[in-house]
């Protein structure tokens, strides 16, 4: 398997990541021109983790995604369900508590932890709204959610370029980078299909957060979905 569907087979989409797996941290830098860590670091600010909380980064792949709360002094559990992507991760982070598990299936308890957050792998889940619902069962009352996703450019003009950009130079670049270019394919139509900013906050809302909101990120390329549980 080489590149997944976009009726995302869990085993389809976690081969395909577990062929990515050795470079994947790369060819995101190189694709997103170094956007990526810019990213992060809102990603970081918005879950906003505090000494001791306990953050779930889901889809976490090799876990670049969970230092940045790390450093914080929070507890971060990795997850994911790509053990290729998991086996990557804890050759380099071996002190992390590296978790296999399904976002629409959690292997944890109900009201573990202060914050989840994902960052561009809700759109790799089959089903998105069991999923929501999953973050919202295993979030404590008063936690939030973070969602760092591609979404739908704000500026007409943009979003054509974009459009072209995802379809005609992402796989040829993916190509001289990645160990898996057709993965890049399912990638890039995948953002395509995604919801754009108010339906995915709606979903939210549909799954039980409240105090839904979202802020784009390089022009709406991104944008980042914040939710809270009551208490």
């Amino acid at each position: 398997m080489t590149r997944a569907s976009l009726d995302k087979q869990p085993h389809e989409v976690a081969s395909m990541f577990d062929g990515v797996a050795e470079r994947y941290d790369l060819t995101n830098d190189v694709l997103s021109l170094g956007q990526t860590r810019l990213w992060r670091r809102e990603v970081a600010r918005a879950v906003d983790a505090r000494p001791a909380q306990k953050v779930l980064d889901l889809a976490a792949g090799t876990a670049t995604s969970s230092l940045p709360f790390t450093r914080t002094g929070a507890y971060v559990v990795p997850c994911d369900f790509s053990l290729g992507m998991l086996r990557v991760g804890k050759r380099r982070h071996a002190w992390l508590p590296f978790t296999a598990g399904d976002a629409t299936r959690l292997p944890f308890r109900d009201g573990v932890f202060d914050a989840v957050t994902i960052s561009f792998g809700l759109r790799n889940v089959q089903d998105t709204d069991a999923a929501l619902r999953e973050m919202h069962r295993v979030t404590r009352p008063g936690g939030r959610v973070v969602i760092c996703e591609f979404s739908q450019p704000t500026w007409a003009p943009f979003r054509t370029v974009y459009t072209e950009y995802l379809m005609r130079a992402l796989p040829p670049v993916a190509r001289a980078v990645s160990s898996n270019p057709d993965a890049y394919v399912y990638l890039a139509e995948s953002i395509r299909a995604w919801p754009d900013q108010p339906a995915l906050a709606e979903r939210l809302r549909a799954a039980g957060w409240s105090r839904v909101a979202w802020r784009n990120l390089t022009g709406g390329v991104v944008a980042l979905h914040r939710g809270f549980k009551e208490g």
